[in-house]
């Protein structure tokens, strides 16, 4: 049985990816995964995009369409696909996250922690924080993996994010950030891969050089799709809004009225 972890690297753009994540791109090199270049959708926040991401729906048509727009997600979620499917769910991630798809507003007393819920996630662990460490979030998600070996996870972490904000797409902070995160995933995607899991590591937009996003500029827009585990068609072209429906593709399940990629698909 396939199972999915969706890595969503808040704020990292392309460019960024292919300089800084040094494991993934031996990977490439090799032959053992495979990376695209996608334009996110518009706006180019972060609220809306987890939002597309796991709806398959633009921000325009769900209606998330500013991060200040607090509410929960409406219509088909990809949690909620899994869940109808008897699927187990995990997320190590935002607290928007939780808001989106679990409870609103976020309590952080009441929601940082979920174990055996009944909604749409099964198990999460919830940060607020823009600088909790990506560490202790890799921690979080190892934990969950181990512990509860989810048919389909989301691991968010914000740190690329954080320090875009405060330095600028273009610095060595926003950088260094990248390459941290590029070393926590090749200590944890090995292990990760022998259990058997599909793997998606992506971002929900990207960062321009003056330290903000939301426009249609490339740095804003243009982010990775790594896969591994899995492959594409050699000339795939895949949207953003087919995220979710093809992690549906892949644990066999219906995908209900979410966009699906429907060219060639193969497992490792």
């Amino acid at each position: 049985m396939t199972k999915v972890i969706l890595i969503v690297l808040d704020g990292l753009r392309y460019d960024a990816a292919r300089v800084c994540l040094g494991y993934l791109e031996g990977l490439v090199e090799t032959g053992r995964a495979a990376v695209l270049k996608l334009r996110c959708e518009l706006p180019a926040m972060s609220r809306p995009l987890y939002e597309t991401l796991l709806t398959g729906r633009k921000p325009v048509d769900h209606g998330v369409v500013s991060n200040g727009v607090v509410r929960r997600s409406e219509g088909h979620n990809l949690f909620a696909r899994c869940r109808e499917a008897g699927k187990v769910t995990a997320a190590a991630a935002y607290h928007w996250v939780s808001e989106l798809y679990l409870s609103c507003p976020f309590d952080r007393h009441r929601d940082r922690i979920l174990i055996d819920g009944t909604g749409d996630i099964t198990h999460g662990l919830f940060y607020w924080d823009d600088d909790y460490p990506d560490s202790h979030l890799f921690a979080d998600a190892e934990w969950l993996i181990r512990a509860k070996q989810p048919d389909f996870l989301l691991l968010h972490p914000m740190n690329v994010d954080d320090a875009g904000h405060k330095h600028g797409g273009d610095s060595v902070g926003y950088r260094n950030a990248a390459r941290t995160q590029g070393d926590l995933l090749a200590r944890h995607l090995p292990g990760w891969l022998a259990a058997g899991y599909c793997i998606i590591v992506t971002a929900d937009h990207g960062m321009g050089d003056d330290g903000n996003h939301a426009g249609p500029t490339a740095a804003e827009t243009e982010v990775p799709f790594y896969s591994l585990g899995f492959r594409l068609g050699a000339d795939a072209a895949l949207s953003q809004i087919e995220i979710a429906g093809l992690i549906c593709r892949l644990l066999e399940i219906d995908p209900g009225t979410m966009p699906v990629y429907v060219g060639p698909l193969s497992l490792d």
